[in-house]
């Protein structure tokens, strides 16, 4: 099942996207979010009958999931990005944060901030919790607090993440617009191996990244499993996984400019398609 928000900022219409059709959800839910995630929403879907179509023709796609409670991002989880940033694997996940208030949609404008000279991106395969995850006893209880996946894409200023941090990595992670996410949230029954998925970037058209969730150094029940140790996450709470190797941090790419073109793509999940603008 492929769930989406289509409307104006803040003002978006949850919608079902089966078979090439939209259906409107209103009647269903006010919203795609975590009280209807928490709540067996997804089922509800699954079982309506008649629901209505819907046409989007000219309609903006919001992100697929309303304002989350948190975006929490795992860093240098792929060993080849890893190296191109100069450093070795990590030996337990790197946890930073991003401000809820970064998510945009899979085609809305993304800001390069003021005074920046280094603005990076990173494909990425998101999870979004399902069910409250907290003290859980093993990774193999994760996946079951999982709501669904979708396209990330960790925007990253790394003047800001890095020379000016202070120490810490959210100054460069938490400009706003810096989480296109989306086009759809695809629930698990959808992806048959979320550890064996193909992630790819371009910029203006040119290739960035290519590179599979199966080379991640820590796998998505092994995060949600370690972050429930540390944090709760609710329902509606986003990760992002981590990028594989093909930044710009590498040295051999350009960082992007105002009237740039990101695309980002995961199989299955859809694929982004912003342009770069002046704050």
């Amino acid at each position: 099942m492929k769930l989406m928000r289509v409307g104006p900022a803040g003002a978006e219409r949850p919608v079902l996207y089966a078979d090439g059709r939209h259906y409107d959800l209103s009647a269903l839910t006010p919203d795609i979010d975590g009280a209807f995630l928490a709540s067996g929403g997804p089922d509800r879907v699954r079982a309506a009958r008649d629901l209505p179509e819907l046409d989007v023709t000219g309609m903006r796609v919001g992100p697929p999931v309303a304002r989350p409670g948190v975006v929490l991002c795992i860093g240098q989880n792929y060993a080849a990005h890893a190296a191109e940033s100069g450093a070795a694997p990590p030996e337990t996940p790197i946890v930073f944060y991003k401000a809820p208030n970064t998510v945009v949609g899979p085609y809305d404008e993304v800001l390069v901030p003021r005074g920046a000279t280094a603005t990076d991106w990173e494909v990425e395969l998101a999870v979004v919790i399902g069910r409250r995850a907290r003290y859980l006893e093993s990774p193999a209880q994760s996946l079951a607090h999982v709501a669904g996946y979708l396209v990330a894409n960790d925007v990253s200023e790394r003047d800001f993440q890095l020379r000016d941090s202070g120490g810490q990595w959210s100054k460069g992670k938490s400009c706003e617009t810096f989480q296109p996410l989306g086009p759809w949230l695809v629930t698990p029954d959808e992806i048959p191996d979320v550890q064996d998925l193909g992630l790819r970037s371009w910029v203006n058209g040119e290739p960035r990244q290519d590179s599979r969730t199966a080379d991640m150094i820590f796998d998505v029940a092994y995060l949600v499993w370690h972050l429930s140790q540390y944090t709760v996450l609710d329902p509606g709470d986003v990760i992002n996984t981590g990028t594989p190797e093909g930044v710009a941090l590498s040295g051999r790419f350009p960082y992007l400019r105002p009237g740039d073109v990101v695309e980002v793509e995961v199989d299955g999940l859809g694929r982004q398609r912003v342009t770069m603008a002046a704050a």
